[in-house]
């Protein structure tokens, strides 16, 4: 006849195996995070940049169409931090010409949210439209 070992008490098992799964939860939670900025950001950008190539369409008429242009790209991305976002409008002027409007913002995906960069750019939009 042979005797099986028993465990009497596992009411420690479910909290070691926590222990051990919730720094990768946490992780993936923060990385999940930490992407969802940067997409916003990249969102606000390309509508920023949208509006301001709509902006630089119908303005041709206007005393100086750029400047109205990067104005309107920098009043369409009021999340953005307006020091880090470059600018820049590429046209004739004339109708039936295109307008270019191109804009980059920095971002940063960091580990837990701060601390070590695992990740960082440039985030890019440009749009062309015509001049009417």
């Amino acid at each position: 006849m042979t005797k099986r070992f028993q465990f009497r008490n596992e009411r420690g098992q479910t909290l070691v195996e926590f222990a051990l799964v919730l720094p990768i939860l946490s992780l993936l939670l923060l990385g999940v995070i930490q992407f969802g900025i940067a997409f916003n950001n990249y969102i606000t950008l390309t509508d920023a940049v949208r509006a301001g190539a709509r902006k630089g369409a119908v303005g041709r008429h206007l005393a100086n169409p750029q400047a109205d242009t990067v104005t309107a790209v920098r009043n369409a991305a009021t999340d953005l931090k307006a020091s880090d976002l470059q600018i820049t409008v590429n046209s004739t002027w004339t109708q039936g010409s295109d307008v270019t409007v191109t804009a980059t913002y920095p971002y940063n995906i960091k580990l837990l949210g701060f601390g070590v960069t695992i990740t960082s750019g440039r985030l890019s939009s440009s749009t062309t439209e015509r001049v009417e």
